[in-house]
């Protein structure tokens, strides 16, 4: 799971750098910023996940990610083929909240969990 989060911390880095000349880069750039420190969090301090305050506050992140997709999800017919979301900005910015959403679940899955320990009987 830590490759996988590296992977993913670097494709949240790549897509904020490619915000830098969108009209509403800045926005984009704080929705990326977000799964990317929880993925840094992941890679670099994921006994920091096992506590439950941060628990609720990824929680609420994975919540808010869905409700973007939810907002966001692509209107135009076969938004998922790449002449159409290499046009059209809102099927890009659809397609981003998935990316973020799952990089969220990734993070979310990765986290240490506590062990229950088995009572012989």
């Amino acid at each position: 799971m830590r490759l996988l989060n590296i992977v993913l911390f670097m494709l949240m880095i790549l897509f904020i750098a490619l915000q830098y000349n969108d009209p509403d880069g800045s926005m984009w750039m704080a929705i990326y910023s977000i799964p990317a420190v929880w993925a840094a969090i992941a890679i670099f301090k994921p006994m920091w996940l096992a506590g439950r305050v941060v628990h609720l506050v990824l929680l609420t992140c994975i919540f808010a990610a869905v409700a973007g997709i939810i907002y966001y999800w692509p209107t135009t017919p076969g938004w998922w083929r790449q002449e159409i979301w290499w046009e059209v900005e809102t099927a890009r910015e659809g397609m981003g909240l998935m990316i973020v959403a799952i990089t969220l679940f990734v993070v979310w899955f990765s986290r240490p969990r506590a062990r229950q320990s088995s009572v012989a009987e």
